[in-house]
């Protein structure tokens, strides 16, 4: 799974990931950078089943994040930290 590029939905809890990008309209993609996500950061996926919110931990504070919301994140799992 080197250098492949999955939704945030795709991640299983643990994971380590880069974020790529923010798909979605402006109201999306502003919300989530007012949250403090952007291009480049690195989060770490606390919890993510397929019922509930994904919860996040970006820096120190922890995000959770509906389904729609992650299927726009995308991001590249990292190998090896």
């Amino acid at each position: 799974m080197e250098n492949t590029i999955l939704p945030l939905t795709a991640i299983h809890s643990g994971s380590l990931v880069t974020l790529v990008s923010i798909g979605g309209g402006r109201g999306v993609r502003l919300k989530l950078v007012g949250m403090g996500l952007g291009v480049g950061m690195r989060i770490k996926v606390l919890s993510s089943s397929g019922s509930g919110p994904c919860v996040i931990l970006v820096g120190n504070r922890r995000l959770a994040l509906g389904r729609g919301m992650t299927k726009k994140i995308l991001v590249r799992e990292e190998t090896g930290s």
